[in-house]
């Protein structure tokens, strides 16, 4: 029976038993803006804040103290 003339250490077991890729993220275009995002993240376009088409955050207003 054969047997294994040094031990295999973890590190290049592990390495060998990995089957894991990284993947492309995918990208999302927005309806109202076109601006291209990743999936399920708002993002940022003129100073406001989409997410799923909605403004969340809007920077562009200034707002009056009274």
């Amino acid at each position: 029976m054969a047997h294994p003339k040094r031990k295999t250490s973890k590190t290049r077991r592990d390495k060998r038993r990995t089957h894991y890729k990284a993947s492309v993220p995918q990208i999302a275009i927005d309806p109202t803006t076109g601006e291209a995002h990743l999936y399920h993240r708002a993002h940022w376009h003129e100073g406001k804040l989409y997410y799923r088409g909605q403004i969340v955050i809007d920077n562009t207003e200034e707002e009056t103290a009274a």
